[in-house]
C-alpha cells in the first residue's frame, strides 16, 4: 500500500504538539535555532530527548555536527519566535533575550521549558535525522502555558 504524503501529513497533524525552538552554536560560534515540533523524551535513566531534523534543512549539517542542543518549548505568547525561527530571516537573533549554559547553545529566555543536551546519537529517519540529546541541564515553569499546534496551526490549551 503506498501512503500518500499529504494524507500522512493530514494524520499526524491530529496530534496535538508543543512547539520548541531547537538551537545550538556551529563550530564557528554562529548561533543556530529552528522551529520543531517533534521533541519527545527518550529515558529518564539517563535523561535523554529526541528531536527530528529534515535534510533538507539550511542547518542540517551544522546541527548533526554540533556535538550539542538545546531545546526551547516555546510559551503560548511566544509564536513570534515559532515563525521566525521556521523561516529564513537574515537578523533572526536580533531583540532575542538569550544566554548560554553548559553547552554554550543559545538559551532562549522566558520559555516554559528549557533542556541543555549533549548530542548522545544520531539515528537514519527516512529525509530526517533523529537527534538524541543526554540532559546536561533544564528549567521549567511548570504553569506557564505553552504554544501548541494541532492540524497546521497554532492553538491555545483550553
Amino acid at each position: 500500500m503506498t501512503i500518500d504524503p499529504r494524507e500522512f501529513r493530514a494524520a499526524l497533524g491530529c496530534f496535538v504538539t508543543g512547539v520548541a525552538v531547537v538551537t545550538a552554536r556551529a563550530a564557528d560560534g554562529t548561533p543556530m535555532g529552528l522551529t520543531v515540533n517533534s521533541v519527545t523524551s527518550v529515558s529518564l535513566e539517563p535523561p535523554l530527548v529526541l528531536f527530528c531534523l529534515g535534510r533538507q534543512s539550511q542547518w542540517f549539517e551544522r546541527f548533526r555536527d554540533a556535538g550539542h542542543f538545546a531545546v526551547n518549548i516555546l510559551r503560548e505568547d511566544q509564536r513570534h519566535l515559532s515563525v521566525r525561527f521556521s523561516q529564513p530571516h537574515p537578523d533572526r537573533w536580533d531583540g532575542v533575550d538569550s544566554e548560554t549554559w553548559t553547552t554554550g547553545a543559545p538559551i532562549i529566555k522566558g520559555t516554559v521549558a528549557t533542556i541543555d543536551c549533549v548530542t548522545e546519537a544520531v539515528h537514519e529517519g527516512g529525509d530526517h535525522l533523529i537527534m538524541v540529546g543526554r540532559v546536561l541541564r533544564l528549567a521549567a515553569d511548570p504553569v506557564g502555558r505553552p504554544l501548541v499546534y494541532h492540524a497546521g496551526r497554532y492553538a491555545n490549551l483550553a
